[in-house]
């Protein structure tokens, strides 16, 4: 750092806590949630406030310091942390505010989705989020945000009111429809290239009770089942949400012992608004192939969003790849039959939809371009061992590579690991220059760089 006096200045004006390396609590704090990241930052903030924000990047812009910026820590490729630099960690601003009447919420960027879950379903309410509650806010919804309710009610950023950001030269801007649109316009899906955001103000629905939960063939129904998902799922009621999925049976209840540890392809359900009607939404999956299992039931919202938490912990490693996709050809399905038997138990390959609702949003009304796509599919390597890290990354590659040349061409930025400059310009298409223009006047220094990242233009 250049100047001694600049970090005790600093010392003395922040009020969370500063966490270098020989303190105690330091691996601890540069532990994310894949445990193939190993990265030791030059030093922690710790966040406690904005004016800790402001602090924190006005310090790393004055000493040139790389500047990572982290959430829930829940980023695939590690983007959260930063060898030798700053990490700016705002995980401890968890302050979250319902306005059940005007059926909003604002949510600090420390927060998980589960904490959102659990406010906002006291009031019988919730937003577009994913499908692990552990996953933090801002990451997910910068990136473009899909999940459970995406059908209906379209991408967690069709669902964004407002954001406060932290620029690179320390201002904070209020960011909306009205105020700072070029911005506003540039968060939704251009990941954390822009600023700090410090405040998420989401759009509410009425969701509380839900139908939902997974159905699994053996996996030697892939082909029909697939096959028939991929013809009924585009034209199904907008209330009915399923996503597709290759894996292993947990060793853990509900499974019925009989088939724990069993390879298996099926769906996980959700349906809201449905309650009487959901057995016969469901039906159809059971005709095209009897169920090994099933496991579908009413539950809160909260309760689908928080099933994974429990298989997916942090500490495991990690490998993914994704890729959208408009069809699924008969050739695209005999590739999923050539790589669909899982090397791990917890490695698995799933297909979201994002259509209905998602498709009402023109691409050029937000930086997620891919408004034509059905489906955004994520191939995930997944084992608690390290030494399987080698074996999960090459079947998560593999996997891929089979797939690719059936795809859109372009991944959600949230589904990439560090895969370079041209497949984060492939993901934004058309609005790349758009983007690049808006960091140019945000950020033109391109201080914000440790991200997918988009380079200020020239």
């Amino acid at each position: 750092m250049k100047d001694p006096k600049t970090m005790e200045q600093f010392m003395d004006t922040f009020r969370g806590r500063l966490i270098q390396p020989p303190d105690p609590g330091y691996d601890d704090a540069r532990t994310i949630y894949n445990a193939m990241i190993d990265k030791r930052p030059r030093l922690i903030a710790r966040c406690a406030d904005i004016a800790d924000v402001i602090a924190a990047v006005g310090f790393g812009r004055e000493n040139a310091l790389p500047t990572a910026i982290r959430g829930g820590g829940h980023n695939g490729p590690g983007l959260a942390l930063v060898d030798e630099g700053l990490v700016i960690d705002l995980s401890a601003m968890k302050g979250i505010r319902v306005a059940p009447e005007a059926g909003t919420v604002r949510v600090e960027p420390g927060c998980t989705w589960g904490d959102v879950d659990h406010a906002t379903h006291a009031f019988g309410q919730a937003t577009v989020s994913g499908i692990i509650s552990t996953t933090g806010v801002g990451g997910l919804t910068l990136g473009g945000g899909h999940g459970y309710l995406s059908r209906k009610y379209g991408l967690t950023i069709d669902n964004l009111l407002s954001a406060d950001v932290v620029l690179a030269d320390g201002r904070l801007v209020h960011a909306s429809e009205d105020e700072h649109p070029d911005l506003f316009w540039a968060l939704r899906g251009g990941g954390g290239n822009f600023g700090v955001v410090t405040s998420f103000e989401y759009r509410l629905h009425p969701v509380d009770t839900v139908v939902a939960g997974p159905l699994f063939w053996p996996l030697e129904a892939l082909e029909p089942t697939l096959k028939w998902y991929r013809d009924w799922l585009p034209s199904a009621s907008e209330d009915v949400y399923a996503f597709y999925l290759v894996g292993q049976v947990p060793e853990a209840d509900p499974f019925p012992e009989a088939i724990r540890g069993r390879k298996i392809c099926g769906l996980v359900w959700c349906l809201t608004g449905l309650q009487e009607q959901a057995d016969a939404m469901i039906q159809p999956a059971r005709d095209v192939e009897a169920p090994l299992f099933e496991h579908i039931a009413p539950m809160p919202y909260p309760a689908i969003q928080g099933l994974f938490d429990g298989l997916y912990p942090p500490g495991h490693q990690w490998y993914w790849k994704g890729d959208f996709f408009r069809e699924i050809s008969d050739d695209a399905v005999a590739s999923h039959l050539r790589f669909a038997e899982v090397p791990t138990p917890q490695s698995t390959m799933h297909l979201y939809p994002v259509n209905g609702a998602v498709h009402r949003i023109g691409r050029e009304q937000t930086a997620w371009q891919y408004r034509d796509v059905h489906w955004s599919m994520v191939i995930a390597g997944v084992d608690p061992d390290a030494s399987k890290g080698e074996n999960i990354t090459r079947w998560a590659r593999d996997y891929w590579q089979a797939l690719h040349p059936y795809s859109a061409g372009a991944s959600y930025v949230n589904f990439m690991m560090e895969e370079g400059r041209e497949r984060i310009q492939a993901g934004y298409g058309q609005n790349y220059g758009r983007l690049q223009a808006i960091k140019a006047k945000y950020d033109p220094n391109n201080f914000f760089r440790v991200n997918q990242n988009i380079p200020p233009a020239s």
